[in-house]
C-alpha cells in the first residue's frame, strides 16, 4: 500500500512538474514579440518627433505668410500713391511747357512790337521802353516755367524709380508669399501622413503586446 503511495505521489508530482513548467514556458517572453514591442516603440517616438517638427515648421511659414500679407498691402500703397504723384508731375509737367510756350509766344509778339515801335517812334520813346519792359518780363516768366519744367521733371524721373522700385518689392512679395503658402501647405500634408504613421505604429504596438 505504502508503495503504491508512494507511486502515484510520483506521477502527481511529476505532472505537477509538467504543468509548471509548460506555463512558464507559456508565460515566458517571446524574444522576437519583444524586440517588435521594442522596435514599435521606437517608431512612436520617431513619428512625433516628426510631428512636432513638422508642425513647428508648419507654424513658422505661417508666420511668414502672415508677416508677407501686410508686406505685400504696404508695397502696394506706396506703388499706388507714387504712381498718383507721377500723374500730378504730369499734369505739372504740361502745364509749365503750356506756360512756357504762351510765354514764348508773348516774347516773340513783343520782339515784333518793339521793332515796330522803335522803326515808327525810335529806340529812345516811350512806346519802345514799354516794349522792352513787356519783353523782359515775358522773360522772366518763360525762364522761371523752363525751371519749374525742368524741377517737374526731375520730380517725375524720380517717381517713376520709386514706383518701379515699390513694384519689384510687391513682385518679391509675392514670390515670398507664393513659397511661403506651398511650404506650409506641404508641411500640413506632412503633418497628416505623421498622423497616420502614428497611428499605424500604435495600432502594431498594441497588436504586438498582444502577441497575435
Amino acid at each position: 500500500m505504502n508503495a503504491e503511495r508512494a507511486v502515484r505521489r510520483g506521477v502527481l508530482a511529476i505532472t505537477l512538474a509538467g504543468l509548471l513548467a509548460g506555463g512558464a514556458y507559456a508565460q515566458s517572453p517571446d524574444p522576437s514579440s519583444q524586440q517588435d514591442i521594442k522596435d514599435d516603440k521606437k517608431d512612436i517616438r520617431s513619428d512625433k518627433k516628426d510631428l512636432a517638427k513638422d508642425r513647428a515648421d508648419r507654424n513658422a511659414d505661417q508666420r511668414d505668410i502672415n508677416k508677407d500679407k501686410p508686406d505685400l498691402a504696404a508695397d502696394r500703397k506706396e506703388r499706388n500713391q507714387d504712381q498718383r504723384d507721377i500723374n500730378h508731375d504730369r499734369r505739372d509737367l504740361n502745364k509749365d511747357r503750356a506756360d512756357r510756350n504762351k510765354d514764348q509766344r508773348d516774347i516773340n509778339k513783343d520782339k515784333s512790337q518793339l521793332a515796330s515801335d522803335v522803326k515808327k517812334y525810335g529806340a529812345n520813346s516811350t512806346q519802345a521802353k514799354a516794349d522792352r519792359k513787356d519783353l523782359h518780363a515775358d522773360r522772366v516768366d518763360r525762364n522761371k516755367d523752363q525751371r519749374d519744367i525742368n524741377h517737374d521733371r526731375k520730380d517725375l524721373a524720380k517717381d517713376r524709380t520709386d514706383r518701379n522700385a515699390d513694384q519689384r518689392d510687391i513682385n518679391k512679395d509675392k514670390r515670398d508669399l507664393h513659397a511661403d503658402r506651398k511650404e506650409r501647405n506641404q508641411d500640413q500634408k506632412d503633418i497628416h501622413k505623421d498622423k497616420k504613421d502614428l497611428h499605424k505604429d500604435r495600432k502594431e504596438l498594441r497588436h504586438d503586446r498582444r502577441g497575435h
